[in-house]
Formats: structure tokens, sequence, C-alpha cells
């Protein structure tokens, strides 16, 4: 049975623990261009030990970021600012892996802080979100979005491909697609967004088509030996639980078949009008679901309580690794805390660079 500090292989991708930094966003980006809040933060976060670290959303076209401060991979002046990032990851003993990103009608929004609104037409930063239909998200974000037609899909694939291209040519060795949280792909995936009477609307099936083709592009340029993965949104908690939950099982059963390594379990964030029942290890059990009806490996994230509790889910079988992000960012060295809560002292060592286990293990009491 394994733990949280044993490793974790995909294809020729080992982890050196089944921790993995959540992908966050930091919105502190330059025209989508990478700054040194990115190389520190990066760098952190790999010296802290974890096993794999995401790079945030990363958006494969201009008007798919989420704010105008968001990370980019569109062209290669931002292929450039990552690549010591990714350099800097290995370095630190950890796995290098991004989220490939379109924000879609959520797009063209002030950062967090700054209001976390939609900017209106007609202002600095403020641009047109894209969707698979003209139904805006509402709340704060109320702008409606203009209706793609077949040949922006394609256009938005090709881009999507093309961002592939430059996470290969760079070094990450760890692909997320990202299909969860309201944005481009879960679009197309609910039918809160999605009233198209085409090939891309209605069923589950025509539903899924985006996904799938998305999914096919990016599998035809990111090398077979490396990991291809997926944040799914399963589920809205929104009284339509279960077939949102059968389908999106059945659609990672395809996605399976056409791919897919592994599966990163989440919400769909459809509606502003979502009763989220927020509390520690949210997901655990709907990921549990998904990964033994999928034969997915995988993992989870939001509010996972602590060490005790990774631990406890990986030994159960219920995911392989864990997603980790906030307490990721209160303390990069989260893991070398979580492995001494455990007992295990060995693995904790293990987690520092050297310079910090010399000094820790030297003075410790």
């Amino acid at each position: 049975m394994p733990v949280l500090f044993d490793p974790f292989t995909i294809k020729d991708v080992t982890l050196r623990n089944r921790i993995a930094v959540s992908p966050m966003c930091q919105y502190m980006s330059d025209q989508g261009v990478a700054t040194s809040w990115h190389q520190t933060h990066y760098s952190a976060l790999a010296r802290g030990g974890s096993g794999l670290v995401v790079v945030e959303a990363t958006a494969v076209s201009p008007e798919g970021r989420i704010s105008w401060a968001d990370a980019g991979l569109w062209n290669d002046q931002q292929a450039s600012a990552l690549e010591p990032i990714v350099r800097q990851i290995k370095q630190a003993g950890a796995v290098p892996g991004i989220q490939l990103a379109h924000a879609g009608r959520k797009a063209s929004a002030n950062r967090p802080w700054e209001g976390d609104d939609h900017i209106p037409e007609g202002e600095p930063n403020s641009w047109m979100p894209i969707a698979p239909s003209a139904v805006a998200f509402g709340a704060n974000l109320s702008r409606v979005p203009h209706a793609m037609s077949t040949q922006e899909i394609q256009r938005v694939q090709e881009d999507m491909a093309r961002a592939v291209c430059r996470a290969r040519d760079i070094g990450f060795e760890w692909l997320q697609l990202h299909f969860a949280h309201g944005y481009l792909a879960q679009n197309f995936w609910s039918v809160k967004s999605n009233q198209r009477t085409d090939q891309y609307g209605g069923s589950a099936e025509n539903r899924g088509r985006y996904l799938l083709e998305t999914l096919a592009k990016a599998r035809s340029v990111w090398p077979e030996n490396l990991p291809l993965t997926a944040r799914m949104g399963v589920i809205d908690f929104d009284g339509n639980d279960q077939q949102m939950l059968s389908e999106s099982i059945d659609l990672l059963r395809q996605m399976k078949r056409e791919g897919l390594d592994s599966v990163d379990v989440s919400m769909g964030f459809n509606s502003p009008d979502a009763n989220v029942p927020w509390g520690p290890n949210l997901l655990e059990d709907i990921a549990a679901r998904v990964l033994s009806q999928t034969q997915l490996p995988g993992s989870t994230s939001w509010f996972i309580d602590g060490a005790s509790s990774a631990d406890r889910m990986v030994r159960q079988g219920k995911v392989d690794f864990v997603m980790i992000g906030r307490p990721l960012l209160s303390d990069p060295h989260w893991p070398y805390h979580a492995a001494r809560e455990l007992g295990l002292q060995d693995a904790a060592w293990k987690t520092l660079p050297a310079p910090y286990a010399h000094w820790l293990a030297r003075y410790r009491s």
C-alpha cells in the first residue's frame, strides 16, 4: 500500500513523493510574460520538496486570459521567460508541469484583489470574451460572450497545439489541460453555458466533442512518454450532481482511450448560484469514485486538511497523489512538516535542499 512519501511513476516520469503543487494563478505576468515574481515563486515551491510543481493556468491565446495579468504561452517571448523557471524546478528535484487554459466567458476580468469582475467594454485591458454560446456567467462576471463559430473553435484548438509544442520544447515534463472551473472547455461541457444546436451542443456526446478534440490536438504533439493529464470539473453542486458526475465519468473513459494519462478531479464552477458544501476534504469521495470507475490514476485538491488526511487518502487508494495549494503558499516546506507529522524522519530530511537539511539536522532538538 503506497504512502504519501512514496515515489509515483506515470510513463517515464517519476515524482519523488505524492505531493503536487496545484496550479495557482499569480496574476503577475506582463503581456503574458513571466516576471521575476514567477522565478522566485516557483523556485521556492520546488525547493520546498514537493514531487510535482504545476505552473499556473497559462493562456493559449490572448483572449484566453482570465485577467490582463495572466500567464501566456502563445508566443516565443513567453516561452523564453518560462524556460529558466523550468530549469529551476528541475534543479530543485521536482518535476516541472504546466496547466494550459482558455478562460472562455470568464475572461477579461480584473485581478481578484482589484474587483474580480468583468472589465467593461472599451476600457483599458478589456476584450470580448468568447464561449460556445452567448450566455453570461452572471454575478460579477456579467458580460455576454461572443458565440464561437466552428472556425473560431478550430483556431483555439490550434492555439492549444502550438502552446503544447512550446511547453514541450522548453522542457516541461507534465502537461495538464484545464477542463474545469467554468473556463472554455467547461463552457462546452456544461448545459448551463452551452446552448448550441450544432455538433458541439445538446447531447453529452456533442458537448464533450470540444474536449475530446482538444485532447487529440495536444496528444498529437505532446511526447508519448510524458504524462498528458487534465483537471476536469465533474460536479457543480447544483441539484444535477449525479447526472453531471455520471456523464463526466463516461467522458473521462473516452479521454483515456484517446490518450489521457491522469485526471485531477475538480468542480465545474459553472454558476454563481452553486451550493458548494465547503469543508475539509471536499472532493475526496467524489475523486475516489471517478478514479475507480475510469481506472485513471489521479488526484484531487480543495481543502485537504493536513498531512494525515493526505496520507490516508493515498493509503486507502482513493487518490494516487494529492494537489496542495494554499498550504504551500503559506509554507513551501509543507512537505517537510508533513513528513515529520507522520513520523517519517528520513522522508522529512529528503524534502529539504542540502544547505537547509544540514543546518536543521545539526541543531535539531
